[in-house]
């Protein structure tokens, strides 16, 4: 088991009081200004990522609300009519949704967190060259990181909401909602502190160091900057008519070459593919310490003994384009879906039989008419415990590599964007002609399908659907689905919602609403 891993256990022992992001964690003053502890306490922040509200519920709403995903959870006797699948998977989230609402404190949780440290590590001189300087320099940039990509995550999901950057005081308890550009504004000020003060070295000196290097922060720069240069309304009055392509593509270009595709993509869903040359920002996961529960909650049922319930389940037409557009593209079945295994559960007398669903066996009910989603699955059927050792990649090169084929194609240059995509289909054994012979618009329909093809369920479906604004949600997502000839909305698909006050944002939690007597 990893270092990392082992820290992780010592430092919940520490902060599991922590609960709501008025009561972060206040530990001895040794823990935020010792060299020897500074890491354990880092590690608490990271921890509050990895968390079973930060993490397993973070991906079921971003999974749910992209308009990509069905849930066979709590669908025992009516799965298209459940309270999921009528509200949140089709587009039609409701304020007192209990995922949404626990992963807006986990957010919270994590930020309360890196406030803390922020403001009391004080053992350094942030222009030192010291080892012990770049240490605490490396520590506070982390926290800045964390803190700017939880604002990412909260502003991108709900819009308007509140900023904490302190420590909380009895008379800020309630805080009211900020402009979104407000936060945008934040997000740019913390995740560039990162930039300067966390270590790009660390991780080719010490091949223990699992945690991000300061390319991860410009790889956040660079997604803030791609949502502006489409949406004018939650840009900063201060940068306001800037090139926000070509900022991108400057933040961008700084991670690449600095890492390096996998060559077996679905290695990278597995334990031997933790902490590859591919991943940039990863959470170091130990079931001991946080008894994660991706692997039962995401596991296809009776793929392998103990609890496995395939929450998440891929609308079929999603896989269809998939095998349309890339036939046996070995990112399909085993690596992003799973639609056929024998069954390795409980019960000896099915033991051995096969289990198929769609695109495996016809679509005959809601439960075998879609394909799991197989990438968070724990992959080992001899094992029966229902927690995973797994970690999960939150940024990976891939990604990276698609932003910046996106990006050159924005800015003209077709030549670059087709060498950046091309990086990407050469792992697979893809072509890139409908790519080199495409114009400037064709490229930019195409890229955006690339995304989902590559890096579907990985976080960042819901936001990519919608920073080009309501009308592409509508027009590339949510009609395309809803007038597709193959699928049956009576019985085995969801119709999504196409009302823009529904589809756009998730509501502010009725637990915060009743609460916080300064939000309306």
């Amino acid at each position: 088991m990893k270092n990392l891993k082992i820290l992780l256990l010592l430092t919940l022992a520490i902060l599991s009081s922590c609960d709501l992001d008025e009561d972060p964690p206040y530990l001895d003053e040794t823990a935020y200004n010792n060299i020897g502890s500074i890491f354990g306490t880092l590690d608490g922040v990271y921890a509050a990522l990895t968390t079973y509200d930060s993490q397993e519920r973070r991906i079921f709403v971003l999974n749910g609300f992209s308009g990509f995903f069905n849930t066979r959870k709590q669908s025992q006797e009516s799965p298209i009519d459940n309270v999921n699948n009528a509200n949140l998977f089709s587009l039609k989230p409701l304020a007192n949704d209990g995922d949404a609402t626990a992963m807006w404190s986990g957010y919270y949780r994590a930020i309360a967190r890196a406030n803390t440290l922020i403001a009391n590590v004080k053992n350094y001189d942030p222009d030192g060259v010291t080892a012990q300087d770049l240490i605490f320099k490396d520590v506070v940039g982390q926290a800045y990181f964390v803190r700017a990509w939880s604002y990412f995550s909260l502003v991108r999901l709900f819009g308007d909401v509140p900023l904490l950057v302190d420590l909380p005081s009895y008379d800020t308890v309630m805080n009211e909602l900020i402009p979104a550009k407000g936060i945008y504004s934040q997000i740019i000020a913390d995740a560039s502190k990162a930039v300067t003060m966390m270590n790009t070295t660390s991780a080719n000196d010490n091949p223990d160091y699992y945690y991000p290097k300061g390319y991860a922060a410009n790889m956040l720069l660079a997604k803030v900057y791609m949502t502006m240069a489409t949406n004018s309304d939650i840009v900063p009055d201060d940068i306001l008519g800037s090139n926000f392509w070509q900022m991108a593509f400057d933040e961008a270009i700084q991670v690449y070459g600095e890492y390096s595709l996998l060559a077996d993509y679905a290695s990278l869903f597995t334990l031997a593919g933790e902490n590859s040359s591919e991943s940039i920002f990863e959470l170091q996961i130990s079931q001991i310490a946080t008894n994660s529960q991706m692997g039962r909650n995401y596991t296809p049922n009776s793929y392998k003994p103990g609890l496995c319930f395939g929450w998440l389940t891929v609308n079929a037409d999603i896989y269809d384009d998939h095998e349309a557009t890339y036939p046996g593209d070995s990112r399909l079945e085993g690596a992003t879906y799973m639609s056929e295994y024998p069954n390795n559960g409980n019960n000896p007398q099915n033991v051995g039989n096969m289990i198929r669903v769609y695109p495996s066996r016809s679509r005959g009910n809601f439960r075998n008419s879609h394909p799991f989603f197989f990438k968070y699955a724990n992959k080992d059927i001899t094992n029966s415990n229902q927690y995973d050792d797994k970690n999960i990649i939150v940024y990976r090169y891939a990604d990276l590599l698609l932003m910046l084929a996106e990006i050159s194609n924005e800015l003209g240059d077709s030549a670059n964007a087709l060498n950046y995509v091309t990086e990407v289909l050469d792992r697979s054994g893809l072509a890139n002609t409908d790519y080199a012979n495409a114009d400037q618009l064709t490229f930019r329909d195409k890229i955006m399908k690339e995304y989902r093809y590559e890096l579907l369920g990985e976080g960042e479906d819901a936001h990519n659907n919608r920073r080009r604004g309501y009308n592409y949600f509508l027009n590339n997502i949510i009609t395309p689905h809803n007038t597709n000839p193959n699928l049956n909305f009576t019985n085995l698909d969801l119709i999504l919602s196409e009302d823009p006050t529904q589809v756009m944002f998730l509501p502010i939690p009725v637990r915060e609403l009743n609460t916080n007597e300064l939000i309306d």
